[in-house]
């Protein structure tokens, strides 16, 4: 049986920056939790932040690819660098998806750590622009298929079409 990571905060695990969780309520992820498919994880706390913590941005002008390479800082509101929490983090998302053999991901739209289509700028003015985060990033470029809580449907297909190999 194939497995999907999920990002923990989706599950209704409160491990979000402000305490908080975002559950996905969908049928196909309630099947899928009742199969023993899911992989529940969360990048953040797995890279050693707290819950609650201040919220976290790529500097502006900069992308996971750049964090990843060492070349951007993910930076709260108050300057503080927690760069190396996001990249530990992304790493042991990784490892956790090849340990248990998971072929696609369900994570958290927006965030530093899991959006796949938008993260916010990096000014902490609650504007979004185009990117993923780097637990996302480093995902899809080992061959993961990332998808976010709002495609649940095309992530049920990915899978089914992997299960028909």
């Amino acid at each position: 049986m194939r497995k999907v990571l999920v990002s923990a905060c989706l599950m209704g695990r409160r491990v979000r920056y402000d305490g908080r969780a975002k559950p996905v309520g969908d049928d196909t992820v309630t099947r899928w939790r009742e199969e023993g498919r899911l992989v529940v994880h969360c990048p953040e706390i797995a890279g050693g932040l707290p819950v609650p913590r201040p919220p976290a941005e790529i500097e502006p002008g900069a992308d996971a690819a750049d964090v990843l390479a060492g070349r951007a800082r993910v930076l709260t509101p108050e300057g503080a660098d927690v760069t190396d929490h996001f990249v530990s983090g992304a790493h042991s998302a990784l490892a956790t998806a090849q340990t248990h053999g998971v072929v696609l991901a369900l994570l958290k739209e927006s965030s530093p750590s899991c959006g796949l289509h938008v993260v916010y700028d990096g000014t902490f003015e609650g504007r979004k622009v185009p990117g993923e985060g780097v637990t996302a990033h480093l995902l899809r470029e080992h061959g993961v298929a990332v998808f976010n809580e709002n495609e649940v449907a095309r992530a049920a297909e990915r899978l089914r079409t992997l299960e028909r190999g």
